[in-house]
């Protein structure tokens, strides 16, 4: 299958693209690069052997996201795309309500006008709330703590309500966790552009000596520690979740599924700190701070439903989640290295200006394509 995947160039879009290839599939990306680097794209083609279609663009600019169902012949959608810090959103809500929702808007907008029906929305367990029972099923009441909570609880609500009202259109939400690792080789992984808002991330910078010291926002929950608990899944198992998904999409026989996709352990921010300390061999510095808003003691998921349904399950430990991070780490230091020669990747004109855009671009326009990378937006 043709599939587009909404936010294709950052970290879990860009480890699913790379199984997408594997597995047979051409995946179109469309990113706006809010939360992701240029970089990524020439790793994922070194991983592949092959250019990836890359339209570069905000998801909420209608007459675009059209102009690439019309020019690329989709014929299914993972969608990831959208803003994911919880922090950012307790302070900024109104711009999650309007960046997440419109975009999803525009989005089925799209597929509909081109009779595409087929899509897997990247939801999160962020939508139990804070009184739901562990572990956590997907039939569990949905809520929120926060503005990013509560717009993956509205989007799964719309797309509940367009199922019922459509019922050709063939639905998985996936309810996943704490995504962490990296690829294997250490060529894709995760790069905040800022200051990590995900613990993992922020450790293995702590381990490499970009950041100081690790806060722990915590230690005074009803947890065997102290510290929250949640349910960390290897990037690369969620990935292949994904595909699953994707699959029994393709096969059909009902309107909308969820799914959650967890490894059904729990494990504390201490624990996890503990374990990277063991991949490194030595101690890392963290101090106990207050807690975060909108944080809650404990989430892990009970994955029996994608186990039977899809044939899924969590197969990598804590301790090769750490490994594949610190080996993403050490090789690169400063993240991904964009091949740009100006800062936002555009020459005097507007232009891509480097060989990696380039490529793209030609191709893009070798095909007929209405839209190629351009200048992407410097925040939503």
């Amino acid at each position: 299958m043709r599939v587009l995947v909404t936010g294709g160039a950052g970290f879990l879009g860009s480890h699913t693209v790379v199984q997408l290839v594997a597995a047979g599939h051409e995946p179109v990306v469309v990113d706006n690069f809010s939360n992701a680097k240029h970089g990524v794209i020439s790793r994922l083609e070194q991983l592949v052997g092959r250019t990836i279609p890359l339209y570069s663009f905000d998801l909420r600019e209608q007459d675009r996201i059209r102009a690439v169902f019309h020019g690329e012949r989709i014929d299914a959608v993972i969608h990831f795309a959208g803003l994911k810090a919880v922090g950012e959103g307790v302070r900024q809500p109104l711009k999650y309500y309007r960046n997440n929702l419109e975009s999803t808007f525009a989005l089925i907008d799209a597929m509909h006008h081109y009779g595409v029906r087929k899509l897997v929305f990247s939801s999160s367990a962020t939508v139990y709330g804070p009184d739901a029972q562990m572990p956590l099923v997907e039939g569990s009441p949905t809520s929120a703590t926060h503005p990013y909570g509560w717009t993956k609880v509205m989007i799964e609500q719309v797309l509940h309500d367009l199922t019922v009202a459509e019922p050709t259109w063939r639905v998985g939400v996936l309810r996943y966790f704490n995504p962490v690792g990296a690829h294997p080789s250490g060529l894709i992984g995760e790069d905040p552009k800022d200051v990590p808002s995900n613990l993992m991330p922020y450790i293995a910078q702590v381990a490499a000596g970009r950041r100081k010291e690790l806060y722990v926002y915590g230690d005074d929950y009803d947890t065997p520690d102290g510290s929250g608990v949640r349910d960390y899944i290897h990037v690369e198992d969620l990935a292949t979740g994904h595909l699953a998904a994707l699959a029994a999409v393709d096969r059909g026989g009902w309107p909308l599924r969820l799914w959650n996709l967890g490894t059904g352990v729990g494990t504390s921010v201490l624990e996890l700190v503990h374990a990277f300390e063991g991949v490194l061999g030595r101690p890392l510095p963290y101090k106990v701070v207050a807690r975060r808003p909108g944080d809650v003691a404990e989430s892990y998921a009970n994955p029996t439903k994608a186990r039977n349904e899809l044939g899924w399950r969590a197969t990598r430990s804590i301790d090769q989640m750490c490994a594949d991070t610190w080996r993403w780490q050490q090789a690169n230091p400063s993240g991904y290295e964009d091949d740009l020669s100006s800062e936002d990747g555009l020459d005097s004109t507007g232009r891509p200006s480097s060989p990696v855009a380039d490529s793209i671009s030609r191709q893009a326009r070798s095909r007929g394509s209405a839209a190629v990378v351009e200048r992407p937006p410097q925040s939503q």
